[in-house]
């Protein structure tokens, strides 16, 4: 560091003031420690601080009611909120009031100097290479090879600011949110719960990852991922909105599950656009397909999906399911079609039986009533279509979060008949496993 910086530690418990600067100190940082936010106040009459780690649960006034007068008074200076009694709810709260990032106690100190570092420096200059993106492979010539890894025409992307989202659990039925926030090049897009365990989006931490490996069936109805013990579900809608947004590069705080508002992406697109999309300096990478990789028997009657060699990216998709949806195809092109337009308002369905059914052996929450079209005695009986054949456009939806999770774009053409998570992550770990990583 060649100036030292200087960082303003809010807290009521001495030990915590102790323990950071302690670390801090060490760090090369100057730190100045307050018991509250009215003795904050006094010091931001001397100098201004690089950045503010602030409690939630202070004396007097509390840290959110300090936020939001900070943030007006000195909106130039990231404030970190702390918290080790908040749920993500607060934290949602603290993104959209103008918190820089939030941190859940007790501290992990690893992630502390992490964000700090964030928050302090410039993202194009923090380029470690930590995930997916960032991976390299031995580029191997097109001849005789599945499939092969090069950099592609398109820059990395992250999103500029915070994107931030409240909603219910699909699964829970309880109240959860997301946060999106900028991350560096080559970070990929990696999910962060509340305690700081970092989940790469990537098909090696699927939850079912050892029996997809394994070339065992199974039925997945969403798709999950897991480290640690701890886990993070439904994340196909968001997957693939960052997909086909461009951002490559982001960190998701998130507490169990991600929010799902109608059972659609558009919410994650407008939360996205609104927060903005940064291009960085350097290329992301793409997945190209040199042969074709199926999976199924390719027959109207069955369940299939390919992918075949195509320059660009396209998705075509068949459904065929008793009424009120019959026979639905849709062909999707992302050089020609707008995502947010024809493909993220597409929702999920289901028949009221099968949704009861879930619901009285406790494997779904109420979050199904009003995030799904749901469909009986050959009818919808819940909402007005978004588009006459928004079920096969909502197989298209999930085809391409679940395609993410190969960390790179593809470039493509994909083939899918009445596709499922299951059928979509099995054809993802084909190609992770084609380009040789």
């Amino acid at each position: 560091m060649s100036q030292m910086q200087t960082i303003f530690v809010v807290d009521d418990q001495e030990s915590i003031l102790g323990a950071v600067k302690s670390v801090l100190v060490d760090e090369s940082y100057r730190i100045l420690t307050f018991t509250s936010a009215e003795a904050l106040e006094k010091g931001l009459r001397d100098e201004r601080p690089n950045l503010i780690l602030l409690d939630i649960w202070l004396p007097g006034i509390d840290g959110m009611e300090a936020l939001v007068k900070l943030k007006k008074d000195y909106p130039e200076i990231p404030i970190i909120l702390m918290s080790g009694h908040a749920g993500i709810d607060i934290a949602v709260k603290a993104m959209k009031a103008g918190a820089a990032d939030f941190l859940e106690k007790p501290l992990n100190l690893d992630i502390l100097l992490e964000k700090i570092a964030q928050h302090l420096s410039p993202l194009a200059s923090a380029g470690t290479l930590r995930g997916p993106a960032g991976a390299t492979a031995a580029f191997r010539g097109s001849q005789g090879a599945i499939a092969s890894l090069i950099p592609s025409k398109e820059p990395q992307k992250t999103v500029r600011g915070n994107a931030v989202l409240n909603g219910v659990g699909l699964l829970s039925g309880r109240p959860t949110g997301v946060i999106i926030s900028p991350a560096p090049v080559d970070s990929g897009i990696v999910f962060r719960t509340l305690d700081g365990v970092a989940i790469p989006a990537h098909i090696t931490a699927l939850d079912n990852f050892d029996r997809l490996g394994q070339g065992k069936s199974f039925t997945a109805n969403s798709t999950v991922l897991a480290k640690g013990g701890r886990r993070i579900r439904t994340v196909e809608h968001l997957m693939a909105a960052l997909h086909m947004m461009g951002i490559t590069n982001a960190s998701i705080k998130v507490d169990e599950e991600i929010p799902n508002i109608d059972g659609s992406a558009a919410d994650f697109c407008r939360i996205i656009e609104a927060a903005g999309v940064e291009v960085q300096d350097k290329p992301r990478m793409d997945i190209v397909i040199h042969q074709k990789v199926s999976l199924g028997v390719e027959h109207d009657e069955e369940k299939y999906l390919f992918v075949e060699p195509y320059e660009g990216f396209e998705v075509q998709m068949r459904v065929k399911y008793p009424a009120p949806i019959l026979e639905q195809r849709f062909r999707f092109n992302s050089s020609e079609q707008s995502f947010a337009r024809d493909i993220a308002p597409a929702r999920s369905f289901n028949t009221f039986e099968n949704i009861d059914s879930a619901q009285q052996q406790g494997m779904v929450g109420s979050g199904y009533l009003n995030s799904h079209i749901i469909i009986h005695d050959g009818k919808v009986i819940n909402t007005k279509l978004n588009f006459p054949d928004e079920f096969v456009r909502h197989k298209i939806l999930d085809l391409l979060g679940d395609l993410y999770l190969l960390g790179f774009g593809l470039r493509a053409r994909v083939v899918g008949n009445m596709t499922s998570h299951g059928l979509n992550q099995a054809l993802a770990l084909k190609i992770h496993e084609a380009i040789g990583l």
